[in-house]
């Protein structure tokens, strides 16, 4: 068992022949239970330091500990979203390749639809151009002929036709007809 301040000051010694002097060794005692008050003091003041340094080093650890908890968690969260952000992205990328691919294709089907009707057009083109120029040189043909050149050198006796028009309609000469026809256009 330790030692108090009080047993050393209630500390009594037996006296002996030529034993030490009585007064010195009570004010030694004396000295001595001051410093031990004095250091049974500190200690105890040192002990509740430490149990109040023990107390904030535990309260300090739960901070820790909570803190580090929180990291974790919002590492996680920041995956999560790195995580998800990439998906997403990749969704959407995927999204816009395939309606740029789906664009493109539209766009390739128009061309080809109208390259098509360009060629049909040209087709047909060739085959208006032939049947006219056909037309066209049967036409030439025709007024080729030698029965143009026939028609125009007959000559028919008019003039009993003529008369016997005027008579019935009353219709003017054809020759005067044609005398007024170039005079109005002279006029005009």
């Amino acid at each position: 068992m330790a030692l108090t301040p009080t047993d050393i000051h209630n500390k009594t010694f037996n006296t002996k022949f030529r034993g030490y002097d009585e007064d010195e060794v009570n004010g030694f005692l004396e000295q001595l239970m001051k410093d031990y008050e004095n250091v049974l003091k500190k200690n105890e003041e040192l002990e509740k330091t430490v149990s109040d340094n023990e107390v904030k080093i535990t309260h300090f650890n739960l901070i820790e500990e909570t803190m580090q908890k929180s990291i974790l968690i919002a590492q996680e969260a920041a995956e999560d979203v790195r995580k998800n952000a990439i998906q997403e992205s990749k969704l959407i990328i995927s999204e816009a390749e395939k309606n740029a691919d789906r664009l493109v294709n539209d766009a390739l089907a128009q061309a080809r639809k109208i390259a098509l009707e360009v060629e049909v057009l040209k087709k047909q083109s060739k085959v208006f151009k032939s049947r006219f120029k056909m037309m066209v040189e049967a036409q030439l043909d025709m007024i080729n002929t030698e029965d143009w050149d026939d028609l125009l050198k007959y000559e028919l006796d008019t003039s009993s036709v003529e008369s016997a028009a005027e008579q019935e309609l009353d219709i003017p000469n054809v020759d005067s007809l044609d005398e007024e026809l170039v005079t109005k256009t002279k006029e005009a």
